[in-house]
């Protein structure tokens, strides 16, 4: 597994993947550019496997504002490794990672088997911040859910 930066001038060409975990260009482009984006690619491969932006909310405070896994490589293992290695490379940085989602059962799962617990809801996120209704398996988001683990 590799993991590399990706430079500000090079985070646009992985739009269409941002865009699976966050459904509107105006809101990545909110947080795309002030945190730091990463791509995850296997050994001897140049295939992106999933990609992720964190931004430092506070002084000892970052959030992961976008996860993805390319779809052909979900159910792998990625994105387990990839938060492993975020937690790792913000421990020194901070103490105090957060991670904000719709109420998915199986989003939430992940998040909790990746060491998260819930921290507190932001009522009518999804509504009042979005141009569109999203959904995630069938159920529409209304609220979003942060969880948060130490670093």
């Amino acid at each position: 597994m590799n993991i590399v930066k990706i430079n500000d001038n090079d985070k646009t060409k992985y739009m269409d993947l941002l865009l699976i975990a966050d459904e509107q260009v105006s809101m990545i482009e909110k947080y795309l550019y002030r945190g730091d984006m990463f791509a995850l690619y296997d050994d001897g491969d140049d295939d992106v496997r999933a990609i992720c932006v964190i931004t430092q909310e506070q002084a000892d405070t970052f959030e992961l504002k976008n996860i993805v896994t390319v779809p052909k490589y979900q159910r792998k293992g990625y994105g387990q490794k990839f938060i492993a290695f975020i937690v790792d490379y913000y421990n020194k940085s901070g103490s105090e990672l957060y991670v904000g989602t719709g109420d998915s059962p199986a989003i939430l799962r992940f998040y909790e088997k990746c060491g998260f617990v819930k921290s507190h809801i932001v009522k009518n996120f999804f509504v009042d911040n979005y141009d569109h209704a999203m959904y995630e398996d069938g159920q529409q988001l209304i609220d979003m859910i942060y969880l948060k683990r130490d670093l």
